[in-house]
């Protein structure tokens, strides 16, 4: 490593230094982490987003690789979370811009491929939604843009994975696309998990369907048109929260 560059167990400790109990308690019960919920057995330090970010902000692109995977597979919660938005600030790094040479692209290129590698060789330590809705779309979601791989076989390979946190990171990346004004991959990726069981799959698919219809309101129309069968509750009520009260009424009683 560098001579500025920093450790995993210094991110640690100056993450350690900021818990706060109470906090942690609060953190414990709102992200299930009881016997059997879908965060079992999850550590808290009691940190809020900010202040994670706040400490990403300063250390971003000084920690290699390997350091940000000893992050991941820490038994805190706060520091996976840290880990992930270092990667994010990586993939940011990695990015075209205008001015750049070919020289500098190519190399950018490369860069985007080991962050995104990296990404789903550990993608099971994403393992809360939070974790999930904070990375992938910022890691994956560019990379395969700028790869222009049209088959998004990534993501189809993690819908049908058996882990929940694939699951969501497969529909949850889409959110990228349909930013940038491609929906058809989200619609097929919902298409793979609407007969999922779980509550939280139904939460991420009414979300990124809601995302497609605040782009063309007609594709969500005649999605829930051709779909309204088989779409879970949670994930219908998702998905028409921003139609009008006229049209949510309509969809609620089909």
């Amino acid at each position: 490593m560098k001579n500025d560059d920093i450790t995993a167990s210094e991110i640690e400790v100056m993450l350690m230094a900021q818990r706060d109990d109470a906090q942690r308690e609060h953190l414990m019960r709102f992200f299930k982490t009881g016997p059997g919920q879908y965060g079992e057995g999850d550590r808290f330090l009691g940190l809020k987003v900010p202040q994670t970010r706040a400490l990403v902000k300063q250390i971003r692109l000084r920690v290699a690789q390997d350091e940000i995977v000893r992050l991941l597979y820490s038994p805190w919660h706060e520091v996976r979370l840290c880990a992930l938005l270092l990667l994010v600030e990586e993939m940011k790094a990695g990015l075209p811009k205008a001015r750049d040479s070919r020289e500098i692209l190519m190399a950018k290129v490369e860069r985007r491929e080991r962050i995104a590698e990296l990404y789903l060789t550990h993608a099971r330590q994403a393992n809360n939604w939070d974790l999930v809705d904070l990375s992938c779309e910022y890691i994956l979601g560019p990379y395969i843009r700028y790869a222009g791989d049209e088959s998004y076989g990534i993501l189809r390979r993690l819908a049908l994975s058996d882990n929940l946190w694939e699951q969501r990171i497969s529909v949850v990346t889409t959110l990228d696309f349909v930013r940038n004004g491609i929906l058809s991959p989200s619609l097929a990726i919902c298409d793979m998990l609407l007969a999922h069981p779980h509550d939280l799959i139904h939460k991420a698919v009414g979300w990124v369907l809601r995302e497609v219809g605040k782009k063309d309101v007609r594709a969500l129309s005649d999605y829930l048109e051709k779909n309204h069968s088989r779409i879970a509750r949670t994930t219908l009520r998702y998905a028409i929260e921003k139609m009008n009260e006229a049209e949510r009424h309509y969809w609620l009683h089909r």
